[in-house]
């Protein structure tokens, strides 16, 4: 009992950690002068030999069938219709939509693993996703409604990306790594379209692809092991608060009262979240 609660805890501090990675791409994509589609392919590139290093150190063979097809797709989905909504909305609009996230793993998780969410799951679920409305209300906008509807779509590849490891004979790192080789290949003729490639460009690239994909996916996956995923995306839930968080802080950029109440209600839910689920495990 002690083993899987230490197993527990160390998946949700990965979990956390993958998404405190996460939230450092507003600082590095602030500098890079390209569009969506080349910054993803050229940080995936990079996020390709972290995986892949990853993989050969554990010994892990490649293989591809149709359930890592679909993680697959889940992982390229996100990555590609967050980058395209950017283009098309306004990035308040993106990051607020992208995260009904954990709403959709709760109704997938029900439709098709017939898991009932506990209740718990439920009120923390309503509680972060107001705390991530009240961030951003200031500057959310009608936007551009074909860029929402992509933001709100990516929310819904996004739950799957948090549902890989309960995918049949999962193997949630093979669907990250064919999902970052997929990124590459559908975003690289827009690379090939960019001229300015800059010291402080290629420095964020490589930042992007070494941390906020590859480790950060890889810290997933670990996490995804012993944290259920409801549990995953619920912990999430600090990315979009902490990633503007980072911006302000290293561009001076101004966050509200408003906002600062959202980052508390949404931090504070996911530590209550997991203190509670904490204790619940002790009895």
């Amino acid at each position: 009992m002690q083993q899987q609660e230490t197993e527990r805890r160390c998946g949700t501090l990965c979990v956390f950690f993958a998404a405190v990675l996460y939230s450092i791409g507003g600082l590095c994509i602030k500098v890079i002068p390209w569009n969506g589609m080349s910054i993803n392919s050229a940080r995936n590139m990079v996020a390709l030999m972290v995986v892949g290093l990853y993989l050969f150190l554990t010994h892990h063979k490649l293989r591809f069938d149709r359930w890592i097809a679909l993680g697959m797709v889940s992982v390229c989905g996100t990555n590609i219709l967050f980058s395209l909504a950017n283009k098309l909305t306004t990035a308040a609009n993106t990051i607020v939509l992208q995260f009904t996230a954990p709403i959709f793993v709760i109704i997938l998780s029900i439709l098709f693993w017939k898991k009932r969410p506990q209740r718990l799951d439920i009120i923390i679920c309503v509680l972060v996703l107001l705390g991530v409305v009240c961030f951003f209300v200031e500057s959310l906008e009608m936007g551009g409604m074909l860029g929402n509807i992509l933001a709100l779509i990516s929310g819904i590849t996004y739950a799957g990306v948090f549902l890989l490891n309960d995918l049949p004979d999962a193997d949630p790192i093979l669907s990250v790594f064919w999902g970052d080789f997929l990124s590459v290949i559908l975003g690289f003729p827009f690379l090939l379209r960019e001229t300015e490639f800059t010291a402080a460009a290629i420095v964020s690239v490589v930042i992007l692809g070494a941390f906020q994909v590859g480790l950060a996916y890889v810290l997933m996956c670990i996490g995804l092991r012993t944290t259920p995923a409801v549990t995953a995306s619920l912990i999430s839930g600090i990315e979009p608060v902490l990633n503007p968080i980072l911006v302000a802080v290293f561009y001076h950029e101004q966050v509200g009262p408003l906002s600062m109440a959202g980052a508390v209600i949404v931090i504070l839910s996911v530590v209550g979240y997991n203190v509670i689920r904490g204790r619940r495990a002790e009895l």
